[in-house]
Protein backbone atom coordinates (compact mmCIF):
# COMPACT_ATOMS: atom_id res chain seq x y z
CA UNK A 1 0.00 0.00 0.00
CA UNK A 2 1.34 3.30 -1.08
CA UNK A 3 2.21 6.32 1.63
CA UNK A 4 -0.91 7.88 1.80
CA UNK A 5 -1.68 11.42 4.21
CA UNK A 6 -5.36 12.27 5.60
CA UNK A 7 -5.94 15.74 6.74
CA UNK A 8 -7.84 15.92 10.01
CA UNK A 9 -10.58 18.87 9.57
CA UNK A 10 -10.83 20.61 12.86
CA UNK A 11 -11.90 23.89 14.01
CA UNK A 12 -8.31 24.98 16.20
CA UNK A 13 -5.58 25.86 13.72
CA UNK A 14 -2.67 25.59 16.53
CA UNK A 15 -0.59 28.80 16.83
CA UNK A 16 2.50 29.64 18.18
CA UNK A 17 3.88 32.67 20.56
CA UNK A 18 6.50 34.26 19.41
CA UNK A 19 8.81 36.42 21.30
CA UNK A 20 10.92 38.90 19.16
CA UNK A 21 11.73 41.75 21.88
CA UNK A 22 12.54 40.95 25.48
CA UNK A 23 12.72 44.92 26.40
CA UNK A 24 14.28 46.50 29.51
CA UNK A 25 12.28 44.56 31.72
CA UNK A 26 14.11 41.26 30.91
CA UNK A 27 14.13 39.49 34.36
CA UNK A 28 10.47 39.92 34.25
CA UNK A 29 10.19 38.40 31.06
CA UNK A 30 11.66 35.76 32.04
CA UNK A 31 9.57 34.63 35.32
CA UNK A 32 6.65 34.88 32.11
CA UNK A 33 8.52 32.64 30.34
CA UNK A 34 8.91 30.47 33.07
CA UNK A 35 5.32 30.75 34.04
CA UNK A 36 3.95 29.78 30.73
CA UNK A 37 6.48 26.67 29.96
CA UNK A 38 7.70 25.53 33.00
CA UNK A 39 11.19 25.50 32.07
CA UNK A 40 13.93 25.94 34.65
CA UNK A 41 15.07 29.61 35.41
CA UNK A 42 18.25 29.01 33.77
CA UNK A 43 16.35 27.64 30.77
CA UNK A 44 14.05 30.52 30.64
CA UNK A 45 16.60 33.18 30.58
CA UNK A 46 18.54 31.09 27.60
CA UNK A 47 15.26 31.22 25.79
CA UNK A 48 14.73 35.06 26.63
CA UNK A 49 17.91 35.97 25.54
CA UNK A 50 18.11 34.43 22.03
CA UNK A 51 15.29 36.12 20.01
CA UNK A 52 13.07 35.39 17.89
CA UNK A 53 12.20 32.63 20.19
CA UNK A 54 9.22 30.48 20.32
CA UNK A 55 7.83 30.45 23.42
CA UNK A 56 4.75 28.02 22.83
CA UNK A 57 4.45 26.40 20.33
CA UNK A 58 1.25 24.65 18.63
CA UNK A 59 -1.72 26.26 21.35
CA UNK A 60 -4.99 27.19 20.88
CA UNK A 61 -5.57 30.68 19.70
CA UNK A 62 -7.05 31.96 22.94
CA UNK A 63 -3.93 30.69 24.94
CA UNK A 64 -1.68 32.05 22.30
CA UNK A 65 -3.91 35.52 22.83
CA UNK A 66 -3.08 35.25 26.62
CA UNK A 67 0.57 34.62 26.39
CA UNK A 68 1.31 37.32 24.15
CA UNK A 69 -0.83 39.77 26.59
CA UNK A 70 1.45 38.34 29.85
CA UNK A 71 4.61 38.85 27.72
CA UNK A 72 3.19 42.69 26.29
CA UNK A 73 2.27 43.26 30.26
CA UNK A 74 5.94 43.22 31.81
CA UNK A 75 7.25 45.33 28.46
CA UNK A 76 8.38 42.76 26.03
CA UNK A 77 7.17 42.59 22.00
CA UNK A 78 5.53 39.26 20.87
CA UNK A 79 3.30 38.11 18.61
CA UNK A 80 0.99 35.35 17.43
CA UNK A 81 1.48 33.21 14.44
CA UNK A 82 -0.36 30.49 12.46
CA UNK A 83 1.28 27.03 12.81
CA UNK A 84 2.74 26.74 9.16
CA UNK A 85 0.84 23.65 6.56
CA UNK A 86 2.83 20.79 6.60
CA UNK A 87 5.31 20.28 3.77
CA UNK A 88 3.32 17.74 2.07
CA UNK A 89 0.80 19.45 1.76
CA UNK A 90 2.04 22.07 -0.31
CA UNK A 91 1.85 21.15 -4.36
Amino acid sequence: MADEYFLLACDEVPHDVVLTDPGTRAMDVVQVVRRLTGLSLWRSKLLTTQVPAVVLAGVPEEDAAAAVSALRGVGAQAEVRERQEPAFRKH
